[in-house]
């Protein structure tokens, strides 16, 4: 058996399943995972990936974490004045 990745518009899916009914001995659906714990999973990780190459490449700059503490510590301060 093999693994397939469909995307079926909202409007179609009834129609899709009634489709794949006759079929439903040759093929198995199920909902991915990663989709149901979070419909944005896979947006979110392609922006990871781009995110991740943009510090790799040089495009965007890391803070050190001491930097990001300190700034959050002088915001902070800031604050209570």
């Amino acid at each position: 058996m093999q693994t397939l990745t469909l995307n079926v518009q909202d409007n179609f899916v009834q129609d899709f399943l009634t489709i794949i009914e006759h079929y439903k001995d040759k093929v198995q659906l199920q909902k991915d995972k990663n989709l149901v714990a979070d419909p944005y999973f896979y947006e979110r990780q392609k922006q990871l990936q781009q995110d991740l190459k943009e510090v790799e490449d040089g495009t965007t700059e890391m803070i050190s974490n001491k930097d990001f503490w300190d700034d959050i510590d002088t915001f902070t301060q800031s604050l209570q004045k």
